[in-house]
């Protein structure tokens, strides 16, 4: 590897830019250079072996083989040092200068000496043979400017001169003139293939400078990419535990606002604690939607198709929704299970969640129904409700971020919640995972959201069991006993507050482990319902206390014991344990209305 000129003090001048590597080229074309000298001696002798005289062809044969020796001498001692220090390397060039001002000398000396010894036709010969080494000089040297115009004079003035003064030639001075042109004209391409040479050699420069700022700003670039994936990991892990810290004192919040409303007789009042439940509600909903928009948009949200049974969606569909319909009066229905999509099962059930909560807010009366069916080879997946419908004004804007439907009739409160986000974040799953979804809405008969989906293969599964649905209980829970597992002491006194002021009993612990004392008194008695926060204490979970009840209550009949699981994290994962440990799941904060419809429903099951 050539060594820099900096690297040692021993020389002279620091060359020009490139200087020393023309130099290791020039020294690399070293073999090429001596082939072809060494068939033009050789040539030459042949060629004039019985026209000139034999002390001519011996001493300048001679001559031209110790110069020849010399070179590759030279050569050799080049390769043996390849990495030779610059100082070496300018001793080197003047060697190198010499040698090669030597052969021209010699190839001049030549001309002279062999000119007119034979016919026109040789001395045509000879002049092609002197001539052709002044052209590979032009590729050789003339990135050497003195160099080059040393050896072409070297080799063609003696040659000009030889030819201008053989007065036995008739043309003689015509001919010396056209070598006097040819001269000229060689200079010229050696100063032209120079210029080339020094541009090629300065775009080589700026192209390695451009790769190397190239290679500095890429790595720029990906520290920058780097950290701002790192930002958008911690963004996205703020929010998650965020999601989780800031929904507990909003669950609390909504339980005591509704064990007060149970406790006043003051209208005014309960309109005001009616007030702080819809907010509440509000604020969870909010919450909700800007943390999902807020992953999206810095993509924290990832695409990954798989084969999906829809059955296995509509079940957890159901599982969560079922309970809010319940409380309404609303039928909740799905069809089409059998279907298999090729989709990303989260980001669907993400956007069915959104619609279906959405058809069930705006439906009074009637229904809603999720259905799967194919349609030009790929799936439709429809959420159909019997609700206020949208106006056709409006139906183009209810994708666009807090655009809020207006409608014709007076709506609800709860009809009114939301930051018109909702949709939006529906919209932007959908373009993630390349799914068209179209909407259809008449004002007052309802609205159908369409999504189209690839179709997937997949290997039919068990088929779903059907919850069998009783009726409902009304606002007491006179003579039940509910147990309470939750280690927020403020979540769980407002649960134990909310509870029996519903008339229920209420055994509450913050742990597994004053669950399991519990357990170990007599006077432990069969709870009608659990309610257990998921993330308890010790590395343990609501799942670790259901099943100590379970084990030791075990099923009388069909069915478990019946659990409600409340979780603060919004992120997912826990449908498919509810399905497995049967349960129900609640995301808090956890209106009192929601509560007591899901209480309901799990207790009309039994």
């Amino acid at each position: 590897m050539p060594v820099p000129a900096e690297a040692s003090p021993l020389a002279p001048a620091q060359p020009r830019p490139g200087g020393i590597e023309h130099l290791r080229s020039l020294m690399e074309q070293t073999p090429v250079s001596l082939s072809g000298n060494l068939a033009g001696i050789v040539l030459v002798l042949l060629i004039y072996r019985s026209l000139a005289p034999a002390w001519a062809l011996a001493a300048w044969g001679g001559v031209s083989f110790l110069a020849w020796g010399l070179r590759l001498a030279h050569y050799v001692r080049y390769r043996r040092q390849p990495d030779a220090s610059v100082a070496t390397m300018l001793r080197w060039r003047r060697s190198w200068r010499v040698l090669v001002a030597v052969h021209a000398a010699l190839w001049g000396i030549g001309a002279w000496l062999f000119w007119g010894r034979g016919t026109v036709y040789h001395d045509l010969g000879l002049i092609f043979i002197v001539y052709s080494y002044c052209i590979v000089a032009v590729h050789m040297l003339s990135s050497q400017p003195r160099d080059f115009l040393l050896f072409i004079a070297l080799v063609l003035v003696p040659l000009i001169v030889r030819v201008a003064t053989d007065a036995t030639h008739p043309w003689h001075w015509q001919l010396a003139g056209m070598l006097a042109i040819v001269f000229g004209i060689t200079v010229l391409m050696g100063r032209s293939h120079a210029g080339a040479l020094a541009q090629s050699i300065a775009l080589h420069e700026r192209t390695e400078e451009l790769a190397a700022r190239l290679r500095h700003e890429m790595a720029v670039a990906e520290g920058a990419r780097r950290a701002a994936e790192a930002a958008s990991r911690a963004k996205t892990q703020f929010f998650a535990a965020a999601s989780h810290d800031l929904r507990q004192p909003l669950h609390a919040m909504g339980l005591f606002a509704e064990a007060l409303r149970q406790r006043v007789r003051d209208p005014e009042v309960a309109a005001l604690v009616n007030s702080i439940n819809e907010s509440v509600d509000a604020l969870e909903g909010l919450f909700g939607e800007l943390l999902d928009i807020t992953r999206i948009d810095t993509g924290g949200v990832e695409v990954h198709a798989a084969p999906l049974r829809m059955r296995e969606l509509f079940n957890r569909l159901r599982l969560h929704f079922e309970p809010i319909a319940f409380e309404k009066g609303l039928m909740l229905s799905f069809r089409g299970g059998d279907h298999v999509a090729e989709v990303d099962p989260v980001l669907l059930e993400r956007i069915l969640r959104n619609l279906v909560s959405n058809a069930i807010r705006y439906t009074d009366d009637g229904g809603v129904l999720v259905s799967c069916r194919r349609w030009r080879g790929r799936l439709r997946v429809q959420v159909w409700d019997t609700g206020i419908g949208i106006s056709e004004a409006s139906v183009p804007r209810i994708f666009e971020e807090f655009f809020q439907v207006s409608s014709s009739r007076a709506l609800m409160p709860h009809h009114r919640k939301g930051l018109g986000l909702g949709l939006a974040i529906v919209k932007r799953l959908a373009d993630l995972m390349a799914a068209p979804l179209t909407v259809q809405s008449r004002p007052g008969c309802g609205t159908v959201f369409t999504l189209e989906l690839p179709r997937g293969r997949l290997a039919p599964g068990q088929p779903a069991g059907q919850h069998q649905q009783g009726g409902p209980i009304g606002l007491t829970l006179q003579g039940r006993l509910i147990v309470v597992v939750e280690d927020e002491p403020a979540v769980r006194e407002g649960l134990v507050v909310l509870l029996q002021a519903w008339g229920a009993q209420v055994q509450a612990f913050d742990s597994v482990a004053g669950l399991d004392a519990w357990l170990a008194t007599a006077a432990a008695t069969r709870p009608d319902l659990v309610i257990v926060d998921y993330r308890l204490p010790q590395e343990q979970t609501g799942l670790d206390a259901l099943q100590h009840l379970r084990a030791h209550w075990p099923n009388p009949g069909a069915r478990a014991l019946p659990a409600i699981v409340v979780t603060g994290s919004s992120l997912g994962g826990h449908e498919e344990e509810a399905l497995a440990h049967d349960f129900h799941l609640l995301i808090k904060p956890v209106l009192p209305n929601k509560l007591r419809a899901m209480i309901a429903f799990k207790l009309s099951l039994r």
